[in-house]
């Protein structure tokens, strides 16, 4: 008997069809993640724009609101310039 441990080396096919496996679930999370900001998001600038409107308020919950309305009010203005 040998004193020495003996590791079993992985299958190079094994490794690969692992690798190929997980390169495809990465890039479909990552584009359903996209998918959803592209949808339902709003543009960056935007919200930055109504941050800065709103920003006087003291209160967390009235800032969100200011910026609820804010954000409401331009998308109504994009609409109606269609």
């Amino acid at each position: 008997m040998s004193a020495k441990p003996i590791l079993t080396h992985p299958r190079v096919a094994t490794t690969i069809v692992a690798a190929v496996l997980s390169a495809f679930i990465a890039i479909g999370l990552l584009s359903a993640v996209a998918g959803l900001f592209q949808r339902d998001g709003t543009p960056l600038a935007q919200i930055v724009i109504a941050e800065r409107a709103c920003a006087d308020y003291a209160f967390v919950s009235e800032r969100e609101t200011c910026m609820r309305l804010f954000l409401a009010a331009l998308r109504v203005q994009r609409v109606a310039s269609r």
